[in-house]
């Protein structure tokens, strides 16, 4: 457990999450939506620093991701949880653990051994992908840094809610993203994800202007 990156407090023991446009409030001994970012006594806390729940040496294209560093392969990490509740995830069982079963399993790897693994399967990237990276912010920016200052660069496999606020934060060393745009409609977004398109436009609009390589998958989902 580390206490988390962006957040303020607000009265009486509550917190505001700074980390994702629900930019939740959360009063102590609750957690975000999320379900991996706690309140406890006014200190917002990640539950999934240490969760690695996945990883694996992936062709760069499976992220997918096709025009930065074709033809390499990208070290995938993830831990538990998402920001958003989107009722056709195909990774649902890593991805809402925290919600469905109430628990968060993965196994305590630093950012140290995931930067060095990186290296020795002969990738040229780390990627944050499988679930939600911005949920497990602190996580994938201490490896991040790490990675960048060992000649990698750095992947986000994302839903695009993310505040300018964290972007502000992670670009520095943030060198690429595949965002993920569910559809083109608020009415769906606010349907089937809980949440709102205009912050995930927003942000790629933001990702590009602070010249990260930008790439973007539209889905297909048959009976909706």
């Amino acid at each position: 457990m580390k206490e988390a990156y962006l957040y303020e407090r607000v009265k009486d023991e509550t917190v505001r999450c700074l980390l994702c446009s629900h930019r939740c409030l959360i009063r102590s001994g609750d957690r975000g939506m999320c379900n991996v970012r706690e309140n406890r006594a006014a200190t917002l806390f990640t539950l999934v620093y240490d969760k690695i729940i996945a990883r694996n040496a992936d062709p760069i294209e499976k992220k997918p991701i096709y025009h930065f560093l074709p033809g390499t392969r990208s070290y995938s990490i993830a831990t538990p949880g998402c920001n958003f509740k989107c009722t056709f995830c195909q990774n649902a069982d890593i991805s809402q653990m925290p919600s469905d079963l109430k628990e968060i399993l993965g196994e305590p790897i630093p950012p140290e051994q995931i930067v060095q693994d990186a290296l020795a399967t002969g990738c040229a990237t780390i990627s944050y992908t499988y679930t939600e990276p911005t949920v497990y912010f602190e996580l994938a920016l201490d490896t991040a840094v790490l990675a960048t200052s060992k000649g990698l660069k750095n992947v986000f496999v994302t839903n695009g809610y993310m505040t300018r606020e964290c972007l502000e934060r992670i670009h520095p060393h943030l060198h690429a993203a595949n965002v993920d745009l569910k559809a083109f409609r608020d009415e769906f977004y606010k349907k089937q994800c809980r949440a709102k398109l205009g912050p995930v436009l927003e942000s790629i609009q933001t990702m590009k202007e602070m010249g990260i390589w930008v790439e973007v998958t539209t889905l297909l989902i048959p009976g909706l």
